[in-house]
């Protein structure tokens, strides 16, 4: 079986600029299993999903022992390495958030999501405060000895309305990006940011690996590639899209 500090090391590799990789997101031991036997290099947990398909609403409504058991169950079924959304690492304060993501570490994961929206709360936390955050999950990671990959997530583009994403707020994304790598981020998460001209900016703006979510409207997989993403994940996409089949069915079923 393969070591998670091998599986952290070929899960880093996958993040090429230019070649992205496909995160399926998942939510459960059984849609990991079937995405993985479509082809998936690794599997990666979307915080909503994982949450909604256990009766919580998104934003570390889940209790966090209970995400983690599930991304257990998920690490335990699969030799492929899985990363982890952990969304603000259930914790404002830096020694909880070491103590959290050693927890989750122990189950296996090889990567996280780590957002700087305030979880439950308003805004943003300010560019310095969470680059100490993300140094704190840096450094928790490190002491683990895992090599696990930190992706850093920045909500700018997903808390502002589509039609002000402008070159404005994308230099705030990028001082963001610049911050977080000197903390210690392995990659930069832009979640909502669809504009062509602005990812291809981001891409050339930071040595990180970009991530971009597929959600309706986003560049299809080869203009992403041509951009220089490095990752193209689906959020939850794909929980909605089987919610959906189903909810057909079942109508289907009692007509």
């Amino acid at each position: 079986m393969t070591s998670q500090h091998e599986k952290a090391k070929l899960f880093h590799s996958l993040h090429v600029k230019g070649e992205p990789v496909v995160l399926y997101n998942i939510w459960d031991a059984g849609s990991a299993k079937t995405v993985e036997e479509a082809g998936a290099k690794a599997l990666a947990t979307g915080s909503w999903p994982v949450a909604v398909a256990q009766g919580y609403g998104d934003g570390e409504n889940i209790p966090m022992e209970q995400a983690i058991a599930n991304a257990k169950r998920i690490v335990d079924g699969t030799d492929l390495p899985v990363t982890l959304d952990f969304e603000g690492g259930y914790s404002l304060e830096e020694s909880g958030l070491k103590k959290n993501i050693k927890t989750a570490l122990e189950v296996g994961v090889v990567g996280f999501n780590f957002e700087d929206q305030k979880v439950g709360g308003e805004g943003l936390h300010p560019i310095d405060l969470q680059a100490k955050r993300v140094a704190a999950v840096r450094t928790a990671i490190n002491e683990s000895g895992t090599g696990a990959y930190l992706n850093a997530r920045t909500d700018l583009f997903l808390k502002t309305d589509p039609k002000e994403h402008d070159q404005t707020l994308l230099r705030e994304a990028i001082d963001r990006a610049k911050a977080y790598e000197a903390s210690g981020a392995s990659g930069f998460f832009a979640p909502a940011l669809l504009d062509e001209k602005l990812i291809g900016m981001l891409c050339e703006a930071t040595d990180l690996p970009v991530n971009i979510i597929a959600i309706p409207g986003c560049p299809p997989k080869a203009r992403l590639a041509d951009l220089g993403v490095a990752r193209i994940s689906y959020g939850p996409v794909p929980y909605r899209q089987m919610m959906k089949a189903l909810g057909e069915g079942a109508k289907a079923a009692f007509a």
